[in-house]
């Protein structure tokens, strides 16, 4: 401990949450570099960064090769060399090898050295956390003394769980909790985030500032929005959601310990506006950090395409979204005049490419074998799987990734054909709902979200928001054809898939028993199709892939 004389009344602590690339080093040391750089303009004396934040996360294998291992050290000890000037010092979040093992560690830098690193305990292992595959657990923390002040610094799920993490830093004479977090979003994660760390506030006494990574990777979207608890409970700041941004806060020693005494204040957004922009930063950092120019898709006059065009333009902006109709015999002129406005709305390129002939061949070279067959799902699918052959062919092309647009309630009974709609390289709407498809659009039509590139007004025209939809493979189609209503069919699906429900509790909620028993069995059905789906923006708290995981072959039906 410091000579009495030296301990600080005041801290100035810089959080920054940020937007690292899995696998750029280089980038992400350059990133914390600017972060350091504008801390110490701002007269901070410390700068807290996210968890594995020079590897960017989650790494998944690439911790497994030595060479990453080697490049991520060597950045955090380049880090520590920067810290020599006497500027802030740094708390980072990198992977390394130790002697018992590959840890997700934190390390704390300052006068130019490596003051402390901290090896991971609590190692997540559910949902889309697989770190016991590879990570070993460290051993129980104390914690550092940085500058007088005795930092404990908790690693992102070490305050989810009962291990005693935070209890025993308390009690080896932390004064205060600063915790690096790679926490992804899903619908009311804030709110979740506020709980698990007041629980730990309570337990210790101790003011907590909760540091979370901001971007997307795959199917992830970590959506910021850090913040810390005084002591009292009370909230001492919150940052901004989906806005990569450094917050200097300051922090006065008290009779009763540290209290934040000024940091920002952002409002967080709820409902349709959050889950909007979590498609739009996951859908606009996966096209980016994959390095695709512009991106393609088919805009058939309805509403999934349609807010799949609106999140294109609005991350990449109209000159980088290009869309293109695709019409057959089925395709009616009020899809062609919809899909037509959007586009026009959107500013968007917008091409027509008739697949009659397409179609009329495929037909026509198969007219032998299937002679003596009766016209049903086959050539319906041929016309989708046309469509989809004439995108790919874009793509190739041009460069251009093409957008899929299945939204969840399709992929989980299966009404999308493989080779088809489905082909693509990403689907923003994947885990949304159809009934919340409608709603964000409808929320688009009256808000421009920040950081969007795409115009205000209505977007998405309000004929495609009110007309019943149809995939048009035959005359008069609607999806009513082959499903229940959508709201009838989103309930049984969120009993099914989110909350795991038996059929006899689904048919307590009013549902019919023979609809219930027939969508388990296509939501078991269609799970061959989703396992070769497009990745997509994770939304809710038990996506297709990551969270919920399924085998192909599966005979249980809940009878």
């Amino acid at each position: 401990m410091s000579d009495l004389h030296t301990i600080p009344n005041t801290l100035r602590i810089a959080v920054g949450q940020f937007n690292p690339t899995v696998g750029d080093v280089a980038g992400n040391l350059a990133k914390a570099r600017e972060a350091r750089a504008d801390a110490a303009a701002q007269g901070a004396d410390l700068l807290l960064l996210t968890e594995l934040f020079i590897s960017g996360y989650p790494p998944e294998d690439l911790v497994l090769k030595p060479a990453f291992l080697n490049a991520c050290l060597k950045a955090v000890e380049d880090l520590a060399a920067d810290t020599a000037d006497g500027g802030p010092g740094i708390i980072v979040g990198f992977p390394r090898q130790g002697e018992a093992g590959r840890h997700n560690s934190v390390a704390v830098l300052d006068g130019g050295k490596i003051l402390m690193l901290r090896d991971k305990i609590d190692l997540p292992n559910y949902g889309e956390f697989d770190e016991k595959r590879v990570f070993v657990a460290g051993e129980m923390p104390g914690p550092v003394n940085f500058r007088g002040v005795r930092l404990g610094v908790p690693i992102c799920e070490e305050i989810w769980n009962d291990m005693g993490v935070c209890e025993t830093l308390a009690e080896t004479g932390a004064e205060l909790l600063l915790v690096p977090n790679g926490s992804p979003y899903y619908r009311g994660k804030v709110d979740v985030r506020h709980q698990v760390a007041l629980r730990q506030v309570i337990e210790t006494n101790l003011p907590l500032i909760f540091a979370n990574q901001l971007g997307g990777q795959d199917e992830l979207v970590f959506d910021g929005a850090s913040f810390a608890f005084n002591a009292d409970k009370s909230l001492a700041f919150q940052m901004s959601q989906f806005e990569a941004t450094l917050a200097v806060t300051d922090w006065k020693r008290t009779e009763n310990g540290w209290r934040c005494d000024s940091g920002p204040m952002s409002k967080i957004p709820e409902g349709e506006e959050a889950d909007y922009r979590a498609c739009l930063l996951g859908f606009r950092d996966y096209v980016n950090k994959n390095g695709f120019k512009s991106v393609v898709l088919g805009l058939s006059g309805g509403i999934d395409s349609a807010i799949c065009a609106a999140i294109a333009v609005d991350a990449l902006g109209e000159e980088r979204v290009r869309c293109i109709m695709l019409p057959y015999r089925y395709t009616s002129d009020e899809s062609l005049k919809d899909a037509a406005d959007c586009a026009k709305a959107l500013g968007c390129r917008y091409d027509i490419v008739p697949i009659v002939e397409p179609v009329e061949g495929f037909l026509s070279s198969l007219a032998d074998l299937f002679e003596g067959t009766e016209e049903g799902i086959t050539e319906e699918n041929l016309q989708s799987r046309t469509r989809g052959t004439i995108l790919m062919a874009v793509s190739n092309k041009f460069g251009s990734m093409v957008v899929t647009t299945g939204n969840k309630s399709e992929m989980s009974v299966g009404y999308a054909t493989l080779y088809g709609d489905m082909n693509g390289g990403f689907n923003p709407i994947k885990d949304l709902y159809k009934m919340q498809v409608y709603a964000i659009s409808k929320w688009r039509n009256e808000h421009v979200p920040p950081t969007a590139l795409g115009p205000s007004g209505e977007v998405i025209p309000a004929n495609i928001l009110s007309k019943a939809p149809s995939a048009e493979l035959r005359p008069n189609q609607t999806d009513q054809d082959s499903l229940p209503p959508y709201p009838v069919l989103d309930d049984i699906l969120e009993c099914l898939v989110e909350q795991e429900m038996s059929v006899e509790d689904i048919v307590a909620r009013g549902h019919d028993v023979t609809t219930v028993h027939r969508i388990e069995h296509l939501l078991y059905l269609a799970e061959y199709k989703r396992r070769q789906s497009a990745p997509g923006v994770k939304i809710t708290k038990k996506n297709f892939g990551r969270d919920r995981r399924y085998p192909i072959t599966n005979r249980f039906r809940d009878r």
